[in-house]
């Protein structure tokens, strides 16, 4: 048993997880398997970009970050990620928006003012 906590603890390690916070806009780089038309699993990266609007339980193993971009049409899509999800390559922050709230749930009703980026 404690062989497999040092080795999630190396994993942990190798994935840098940055210190996300309401307002950042990240890319969330996921692996998923699927099957194709045959039957064959089939592996594939799925990226996500969006604004974080909610961050909860900080570095704890149940910690998760909630991310929400707007799709075509004009459609809002959110995603709640575990934070420690084995299946998620990387986080790359894109940019940053000046915000003066712990979470935007603002956004979800439209909000008709232009976030500041900060650069």
């Amino acid at each position: 048993m404690s062989e497999e906590k040092q080795e999630n603890k190396k994993e942990e390690e190798k994935r840098q997880i940055p210190d996300l916070r309401p307002g950042m806009i990240v890319r969330v780089h996921q692996k998923i398997k699927e099957l194709d038309a045959k039957g064959k699993p089939k592996e594939r990266t799925q990226v996500f970009e969006g604004t974080v609007i909610a961050c909860h339980g900080g570095r704890t193993p149940g910690a998760t970050f909630t991310v929400r971009k707007i799709a075509a049409g004009g459609v809002g899509v959110e995603k709640i990620y575990p934070l420690h999800l084995p299946s998620i390559l990387k986080i790359e922050i894109v940019g940053k928006y000046k915000v003066r709230r712990a979470k935007l749930y603002y956004l979800r009703r439209g909000y008709g003012k232009k976030m500041k980026e900060i650069k």
